[in-house]
């Protein structure tokens, strides 16, 4: 009788979702790379802004608490370094992979979509007076409109207030990575250790800062940020079950098993070896 080839449940789970399967969601991440290049560089709607509005867009000019060059960096960079360090424990090349071109879809759709809105609503920023106005002299045309004397580029960063990029590109990634560590460490699953909760909740509240950094710094309005972030949370939430499994699903993929969950492990495998052996004696074609 021929040697039965090795499978586990591990290999069956992953064969489906192996890098070949997934050129296609690689291109996508190219288009939405373009798209969001494209649709940064379309210049806003002009909102109408009189005088009775521009009353309510005098908050002063600060420095920015998060610059947003390091956005990329803890909402990409870091959750993909936690990927790696999943996958040196692992060492499921299948599951890294996903992750990976998980987060960056979650991250590139997000951004299409809040640079979209940003140029199709032309929202002024709370502190859009000194944007327009630089040295304080305001200027109105026979409508009552603003005719700004700023800088170009910074009128028009004015007027991108609605959605928060922070927020919504923040809640994108980290939350991504938080669903992500509520698949591995299990937090879902009946009995499980508040200690899991509280590292899945930690990636939440870095973003959930930043947004509030965001109104702290008069770059927006509560209302952006709330908008971002619930827009950026949603995404990463669909992405995530794009590429893995129900949160309250019980699969066999457990970072940080229980000793019952690693002896029914075992059990479900051997199980499965059982099945796949019976199969195949009776699918054998019979000697000569």
């Amino acid at each position: 009788m021929r040697e039965p080839p090795h499978r586990n449940s591990q290999t069956v789970a992953t064969a489906v979702t192996s890098p070949r399967s997934r050129r296609m969601d690689w291109l996508m991440v190219l288009v939405l790379m373009f798209m969001y290049v494209g649709i940064y560089l379309i210049h806003p709607f002009k909102r109408f802004v009189g005088r009775d509005v521009i009353a309510h867009l005098k908050y002063p000019l600060m420095s920015v608490t998060v610059p947003f060059w390091t956005v990329p960096l803890y909402a990409v960079v870091v959750p993909i370094a936690i990927f790696l360090l999943v996958y040196m424990r692992r060492r499921d090349p299948y599951q890294l992979h996903n992750a990976i071109l998980g987060i960056l879809i979650s991250v590139l759709v997000t951004g299409v979509l809040t640079e979209t809105t940003k140029n199709a609503v032309g929202w002024p920023r709370p502190d859009f007076f000194w944007h327009c106005f630089p040295n304080g002299n305001e200027v109105y045309d026979r409508r009552g409109n603003v005719v700004c004397h700023g800088k170009k580029s910074y009128v028009l960063d004015g007027y991108k207030s609605f959605p928060s990029g922070h927020a919504s590109w923040s809640f994108a990634g980290l939350g991504f990575l938080s669903l992500y560590l509520s698949g591995k460490l299990k937090v879902f699953e009946h009995g499980s250790h508040v200690a899991k909760l509280l590292v899945v909740l930690f990636p939440l509240l870095v973003a959930y800062v930043v947004g509030i950094f965001m109104v702290n710094d008069y770059m927006h309005h509560p209302q952006d940020v709330f908008f971002g972030s619930l827009m950026g949370l949603l995404v990463a939430t669909l992405v995530y079950f794009q590429f893995f499994p129900s949160l309250f699903h019980h699969h066999q993929d457990v970072f940080v098993p229980t000793s019952e969950q690693s002896r029914t492990n075992d059990q479900t495998s051997d199980i499965l070896v059982n099945v796949v052996d019976r199969s195949i004696d009776i699918e054998a074609p019979a000697p000569p």
